[in-house]
């Protein structure tokens, strides 16, 4: 299986995207199990994968204090300079996991992705937004078509 952009399409245009997230989270290069695990806990209702603005999507990961999981400096800088030398097509890179939280777009897979994103310059990425309930799917749903 394929973790691309290009892949979660197809597998969306089948009606199957969370198996794709489910199978990438547990699977590939980036593997998050345990975000994988927490997923399988409720229901969830997905989106995408979509092309959104950097601007409009939140980090919970990184070193600065105010983030939700602080992680070490050096680390960090290590991991998001390796993958910003490997990013050149939007398209192949796998789309971030993002929640929807009461009007936030919160990354909760893709965080130093992200961040190589950002600092080589692209304006734009691929996401998968999951909400926790069918309003915030429906509502924010509606508002994205508006936009």
């Amino acid at each position: 299986m394929e973790f691309t952009a290009a892949a979660a399409q197809r597998y969306a245009a089948a009606h199957q995207l969370e198996d794709w997230i489910h199978t990438y989270l547990t699977t590939g290069k980036w593997a998050n199990e345990a975000l994988s695990t927490g997923l399988k806990r409720q229901r969830r209702w997905w989106a995408g994968p979509l092309e959104v603005r950097l601007d409009a999507l939140q980090r919970c990961t990184g070193p600065e204090p105010d983030q939700e999981f602080r992680v070490d400096p050096a680390g960090w800088e290590r991991y998001v300079t390796q993958i910003e030398h490997n990013l050149t097509d939007p398209i192949q890179v796998p789309p971030l996991v993002v929640e929807y939280r009461a009007g936030i777009l919160s990354i909760r897979d893709g965080n130093h992705r992200y961040e190589a994103m950002r600092r080589k310059g692209w304006d734009c990425c691929w996401v998968i937004i999951w909400y926790n309930t069918r309003r915030d799917y429906s509502l924010h749903r509606l508002a994205c078509a508006d936009s």
